[in-house]
């Protein structure tokens, strides 16, 4: 007569008859509800925070490649025909012509780049300027995309273009006068007179970076130039490639054209001491919640524990009967291995919902709190963002229930290797 394989149908039901067992019949179902809890919420909390981790990231990166050259050029430093030092580039156009040639580059655009102070209606804010043709600031979709900004972006050759941080720190409507002023401005004999110009404001963008919004103006290239007295040349060459996560390697193609006369920066280059600390951060809070998973395991181990010494004398019974010791090993897993998958299948469930949901339940903390629990100006972006992957919910996965099958073959060992003689004589 053959025998019944591994985890066969009578394991299967010797294992669900103890996970069922009330306490009056020596079961320990309180414990295993505590157990599937506690790898429910463990498994909850770490799909949720890697989850918004990923938002996390992808929103900043978003905003860095959606309002920000993902190579920038800069010129080497040189002494021209006057005898200063300077860094512009005055052959700009072939430069930039050179450089969108390079396999990869969208475009390359010339840019006028400088500090002003901002006055409208008696109030003041400092500001970077940003002078950029209107062909080529369509190119950035943070920009003139921008689904909260308001205005006529076509409009812009006709005025300037202001982040929405500035906007409502001065008051400003599309259609209103900005005035400009230029701490570096004209020379005269009694010292230098700040450079002072209004503008019409064409349109009022937000990029999604409190940074971005509070403090940049965007000027078309020639006002630009006038302004900050770069007639004929440009402060900088501003790159867009097709992949931004490819940007270092197009930036060494591009270092052939650039060769000794300037230098290349990427976005990762700027920001990569953010992005560093992005990702310490996120291997950190892995293997926080990794052993919040653990500790919860850990549940199932007591669980199981009570569940063998309650038991004795029925695991008696059942080898004398002649189950083996594999099988009383396998009963025992099944009973935490069950738990373990019902608690880990809740939490994930939980996880993506979380993240599907995340603004609504975001707003509704908010709205409980009284408000101001995201405070764009230390965050850096306006919401609490959640991207739910794939990859992430697998290592959930996986760690959940790694742990929850290692962690219960210890007990299950123990309940197995229970001499029948004295599992009957002490049960």
């Amino acid at each position: 007569m053959a025998q019944p394989g591994p985890f066969s149908r009578y394991e299967r039901m010797i294992a669900w008859r103890y996970l069922r067992a009330t306490r009056a019949e020596g079961g320990v179902s309180v414990m295993t509800w505590i157990s599937f809890i506690g790898i429910m919420l463990a498994v909850f909390a770490l799909i949720a925070t890697l989850s918004v981790r990923a938002g996390f990231r992808a929103e900043f990166v978003d905003t860095i490649v959606g309002a920000n050259a993902h190579i920038t050029y800069y010129n080497a430093t040189y002494v021209d025909a006057d005898g200063r030092v300077t860094r512009v580039i005055d052959d700009f156009e072939d430069r930039a012509a050179a450089l969108a040639e390079v396999p990869g580059v969208v475009r390359a655009a010339p840019l006028v780049k400088g500090q002003a102070m901002l006055s409208h209606n008696g109030r003041a804010a400092a500001a970077e300027v940003y002078g950029m043709t209107p062909e080529d600031l369509a190119t950035l979709p943070r920009i003139v995309q921008s689904e909260d900004g308001w205005g006529d972006t076509a409009r812009y050759g006709e005025g300037v273009a202001v982040g929405s941080g500035i906007a409502r720190a001065l008051g400003l409507q599309p259609g209103d006068s900005l005035r400009v002023i230029a701490p570096e401005g004209v020379k005269t004999p009694f010292g230098t007179k700040p450079r002072v110009a209004t503008y019409d404001v064409a349109f009022v963008f937000t990029a999604g970076r409190y940074d971005i919004d509070s403090t940049r103006i965007y000027m078309p290239f020639g006002m630009a130039q006038d302004f900050f007295n770069r007639q004929g040349v440009a402060d900088e060459i501003e790159i867009m490639v097709v992949d931004p996560e490819a940007a270092p390697q197009v930036a060494r193609a591009l270092q052939a054209i650039a060769a000794d006369r300037g230098f290349l920066m990427t976005w990762q280059d700027a920001s990569g001491n953010f992005l560093r600390a992005l990702e310490v951060e996120d291997n950190v809070m892995f293997v926080i919640l990794s052993v919040l998973v653990l500790i919860a395991a850990m549940n199932i181990v007591s669980g199981l524990i009570m569940l063998v010494k309650n038991k004795q004398a029925d695991i008696g019974i059942l080898r004398t009967l002649g189950l083996s010791e594999g099988a009383v090993l396998r009963v025992f897993l099944l009973c935490g291995m069950t738990t373990g998958l019902v608690g880990t299948l809740a939490g994930v469930i939980l996880g993506c919902l979380f993240a599907i949901y995340i603004d609504p339940i975001f707003a509704a903390v908010n709205a409980l709190s009284g408000g101001g629990v995201w405070d764009p100006s230390i965050r850096g972006i306006y919401y609490l963002p959640a991207r739910l992957q794939l990859e992430d919910v697998l290592s959930a996965v996986a760690l959940s229930l790694g742990l929850s099958c290692v962690v219960t073959y210890f007990p299950a060992r123990r309940a197995a290797r229970l001499n029948p003689v004295e599992a009957l004589r002490h049960g």
